[in-house]
This record gives structure tokens, sequence and C-alpha cells, in this order.
């Protein structure tokens, strides 16, 4: 059964291929691409034993239990079963969640997303994912240079991939729990959500360069790309979009932190530094960062000549609500 449901899925994704709308396949990696999937589930073959502890029927296999950290709908037709780069088993129900619906008060936000905060709102509150604490840096790049002088193919190399996959696993489930616990308060409290229109990809992409044209200031680019991926700003945004689907808005990033949320005069000159944004029109000062996140509620588009391109609904004035 698992290797008839491996084939559906690989004529699935070459048919995706060839239609154009998803990549090429990559080829299958012991010790990283470790999972199977069920299908056509029948009733009963999951049930709960008590409080944390649940059981599911795999196939050829018997009876497995789980930590039932979640509650489990009844009709599942699916799931799968992966084991990630730490060692640790998962199993994954299929299922399409209900959105979360809306506060319906109109209420609009604008979320500026940044290195330092990672999410400033427009109401005033400055979010910051959670960081990888100091000790544990320091022996990550301990392991990291062990790594580098152990043997290919050796237990004493593969000892320390696992302890360093058991690091990084633990600083990506505190950002995603993170994010799961930001995106859900945000998609109760607001009806309208606007984010930046960013395109990460490129924003992280690497200045390594070629051996004939080489890169610039490499090192500080590889420091700044680390810190964006740290922010979790593509998991946020992903996050709202399939909680609150069709209430996320982008918006164009173009000027919003050099424009003013007051008077909306446009000057570099405002942005003072990192964290204060002082209008030399108006005199209005605030953070820089929830500056920018007022300019991103409002739905504004700002074009390279300062004006206002005409965004339809997006220019509506935003209902800015108190944290």
């Amino acid at each position: 059964m698992v290797q008839q449901q491996a084939l559906r899925d690989f004529t699935q994704a070459m048919t995706n291929f060839f239609g154009g709308t998803h990549g090429r396949p990559s080829w299958r990696k012991a010790g990283r691409d470790e999972a199977f999937r069920i299908v056509a589930m029948k009733p009963g073959h999951v049930h709960r034993l008590s409080r944390k502890t649940g059981e599911v029927w795999v196939p050829k296999v018997g009876w497995m239990r789980f930590r039932w950290s979640r509650s489990v709908p009844e009709r599942i037709k699916s799931y799968r079963v992966n084991r990630d780069r730490a060692g640790r088993w998962h199993i994954a129900f299929a299922i399409r969640p209900q959105p979360i619906p809306a506060s319906g008060r109109g209420a609009v936000v604008g979320i500026d997303r940044g290195v330092v905060v990672s999410a400033a709102l427009s109401t005033g509150e400055m979010l910051t994912a959670p960081r990888p604490v100091h000790g544990r840096q320091r022996r990550l790049r301990h392991l990291q240079r062990r790594l580098a002088r152990a043997e290919r193919n050796s237990n004493r190399r593969a000892r320390l991939k696992l302890a360093i996959a058991r690091l990084k696993a633990h600083d990506t489930d505190t950002r995603k729990d993170w994010a799961e616990k930001v995106s859900t308060n945000i998609a109760r409290r607001f009806d309208i959500i606007r984010v930046e229109d960013l395109r990460i990809g490129a924003m992280t992409r690497s200045a390594r360069g070629t051996i004939a044209e080489p890169g610039r200031n490499v090192r500080a680019k590889t420091g700044l790309n680390r810190s964006i991926q740290a922010s979790a700003w593509g998991l946020l945004v992903r996050r709202l979009e399939d909680k609150a689907p069709g209430r996320v808005e982008k918006v164009r990033p173009a000027y919003t932190s050099q424009r003013c949320s007051a008077c909306g005069h446009i000057a570099a000159e405002s942005r003072e530094n990192q964290a204060l944004f002082r209008c030399v029109a108006c005199g209005y000062a605030c953070n820089a960062d929830i500056n920018a996140a007022r300019n991103i509620a409002a739905g504004h588009a700002v074009t390279a000549r300062g004006g206002l391109r005409n965004a339809g609904p997006m220019n509506r004035e935003p209902q800015l609500l108190a944290p």
C-alpha cells in the first residue's frame, strides 16, 4: 500500500511539473525524506485512549500509539507519518480546518516586518520572534566545528549531525509556536490584515557571487539573511492567509518607511535611525516601524514621485484599535 501510494504521489508530482504549476520533484535522501502516506482509512482506525494518548491503525504494522496533541475530527480519510532530521516521528491527519471568523468590527491592521522587531502592528504593538539563546548558539558552533573534522560516513559524524539537528529543531519549534499564536490572535481581532508584499527569497539570496565576479560584504549579508529567516516573515504571513482566507491584503512596500503617517510627507531625512521617525514637515515623531505599519494599514501604494496610486478598496482609512 505504501509503495503504491508513493507511485501515485510521484505521478501527480510529475504531472504538476509538466503542467508548469510546480517544480521538478527532487530525489529522496536517506535521513531527510523518511515518510509515508496512508489513504482510504476505515472508520474506527483512530481513537483516543487517554487525555494525551491516541492510537491509529497502520496497515502491515498494527496499532501504533501517538501523542494526542490536538483534537482529531471524525471522517478522516488519510494521514501521513514522517521522521524529521532530529529523529522524531510525527503523524499528521489530512483535514481542512475551518477559518477563524473575523471580529465583525471592521478593524484594519497593518503589519511591518523587520529584523530587530519581527512584526510591528499599526496599533502600536511590537512583536519579536524568539531567538536562540547565547548558550545554544555557542553549542551549535562547537558541534559544527567538530562535524567539519569528522570522517564521512562514520558513526561519529552521524551522532554529530543528529545533535545539530536536535538543536535546530528546538529553535524551529519555538519559532513555529510563536507564529501560530501570533497569527491566531491577529486573525481573531481584525477583519482586514495588510502586510508588505516582500520577495523574501530574493532578499535572502546569497551575496557570495562567482569566481569571476566575487560578491562584496558576504559575511554581513549572510548575517542579515539569518536574521530575516529567524524573524519568521514568510511563516507568519502564510499562517495568516491560512487562518484568515480572503482577509489578507498585500501592499507595495515602496516608501512606506519614509512617509509620515500623520501628514503624508515623504522624505528620507525623516527616518533619523532604525527606531525613530521624525517628520521634517510637521514634526510628528513615533517609532519608525509603527509609522510604517500605519502606512501599510492605510493601504498606501506610494510611487517614486511621492504620489499615491489608486489602490481601490485598499485606500480605506484604517480603524486603529488599542492593543
